[in-house]
């Protein structure tokens, strides 16, 4: 379905979509991964055009979008609950619209079931024409999710405006679209497309741009990095794109997510190596430690080859932290399976891990596997079990960092205390210490005074 209208639905109200009036409010509200959020910061920039200003209360916004995800079912979940705290302000005049991957492979039934509540529905290979679909909104209702050819395709290069009160220590910059795996579990290619490469020279401009607006880490991301440039011939590898990124004047930091275990090469390992902007803190998702699954996952790469590139790596960067992706009860999984994944923490193991219960999504290959699906209460005492061991390590290796001292890159205020200030260490960990709001945007070093579950306190060391 590419489009529906019907320009009944807005009726007098439709002026405020209008690109000459004032004063015009947007609320974006994201759900998902950091490609969904990078997604809101392209439309802010691109409607920043139209006269459109950001706002943090949906009851002021004259235009509501909401960015969704569809990985697993409970941002979906999200997705109707916040409609329905918001359709109210309908009557008001505000303009409602939904975007992102639940739109791509949902957009019809989104369309047909919000018909009285929404305006919009598009989904992500038509973020770079925000603009002109608000515009139709103001006239008829909208529904645009068609995927674009590769050469009618455009990353945004606008910036969004950044509010005078909120720093702009780290920023995400796009280097691919789409994914061209066929992870049996997942939903990603068909809600994101084919994979596409943006052209480096845009990728490295965007990085100069923020840097200047007081940047000082930044963090590729596709849905497979690992894999960018390879299918077009005048692109670097995603390697050599590394060593331009680092190149850039004031990049102090460089972060990149997401990679594919198959997909990483030799060259990658030696940035690491190379590059002392390449932070010692590494997100590469495993899903399962068993051969047997990760077949029936189709990932292809085995439980050993994963641990030799951990070890190739680990030799490159010895103080590398390495986080994952976990999905435990996939049709099939065995007890024998689960052992595999829950020893394969004590084989890495993982600073943090990301574990969900498998979550069945419509249009994927794993839906076709006959096997019956795991008792719920096995899954859950599967999850409880990986998570608990998890939280012990993670606590074990934060407790070990203290009385050390680590460099910190200052990110903001603590949202608790005023007082407080927090950053990341170069391998990820979250510090929070006493200082001052003039600190963020400084790398400090700071000693780990206690070490918790999922962060770390600290004290300013002395220089």
């Amino acid at each position: 379905m590419n489009r529906i209208g019907g320009a009944d639905e807005l009726g007098a109200l439709g002026h405020l979509m209008s690109a000459d009036s004032p004063s015009r409010k947007v609320f974006i509200k994201t759900f998902g991964c950091q490609m969904n959020a990078y997604d809101s910061t392209k439309m802010g920039a691109l409607l920043a055009k139209d006269g459109f200003e950001p706002t943090d209360d949906p009851a002021l916004a004259d235009l509501i979008l909401v960015n969704t995800c569809s990985v697993r079912e409970k941002p979906e979940h999200k997705l109707h609950s916040f409609l329905g705290e918001v359709k109210h302000l309908r009557a008001g005049g505000a303009r409602i619209g939904i975007a992102g991957c639940m739109a791509q492979h949902a957009g019809e039934q989104l369309f047909k079931k919000y018909r009285r509540d929404v305006d919009l529905v598009f989904g992500p290979d038509q973020v770079p024409k925000v603009r002109s679909l608000v515009a139709r909104a103001a006239r008829e209702r909208v529904l645009d999710n068609r995927f674009l050819d590769q050469a009618d395709y455009a990353f945004v290069a606008d910036l969004a405006p950044v509010p005078a009160n909120r720093s702009s220590v780290g920023a995400f910059v796009t280097i691919q679209k789409g994914c061209d795996n066929k992870c049996t579990f997942c939903i990603v290619p068909a809600t994101r497309g084919v994979e596409l490469s943006r052209p480096a020279d845009q990728i490295v401009d965007e990085v100069r741009a923020v840097v200047q607006r007081g940047a000082r880490e930044i963090t590729l991301i596709g849905q497979n990095v690992n894999s960018y440039g390879l299918k077009v011939t005048a692109e670097p590898t995603f390697a050599e794109l590394l060593y331009r990124v680092a190149a850039v004047p004031g990049v102090e930091r460089i972060r990149y997510t997401t990679s594919h275990p198959r997909d990483m090469g030799p060259d990658v390992v030696q940035a690491y190596r190379d590059l002392p902007q390449l932070t010692s803190h590494l997100h590469l998702p495993v899903q399962s430690g068993s051969d047997r699954v990760l077949r029936r996952m189709k990932r292809f790469y085995t439980r050993d080859s994963y641990l030799r590139l951990v070890d190739a790596l680990r030799s490159a960067r010895p103080d590398l932290s390495l986080t994952t992706d976990i999905i435990v009860a996939f049709p099939g999984e065995t007890d024998a399976d689960f052992d595999a994944t829950m020893s394969l923490l004590d084989a890495v193991p993982f600073e943090g891990a990301f574990s969900f219960k498998y979550s069945p999504r419509p249009g994927t290959p794993a839906l076709r596997l006959t096997d019956p699906p795991i008792d719920a209460r096995v899954a859950s005492e599967r999850l409880t079990r990986f998570q608990a061991r998890q939280r012990v390590l993670q606590l074990d290796s934060n407790r070990a960092l203290e009385g050390q001292t680590h460099d910190v890159l200052v990110e903001g205020p603590s949202k608790w205390d005023d007082h407080v200030v927090c950053g990341r260490t170069g391998t990820f960990k979250m510090v929070n210490f006493p200082g001052p709001a003039e600190l963020v945007g400084q790398t400090l070093p700071v000693t780990i005074t206690r070490g918790f579950v999922n962060s770390l306190r600290g004290e300013l060391a002395s220089r």
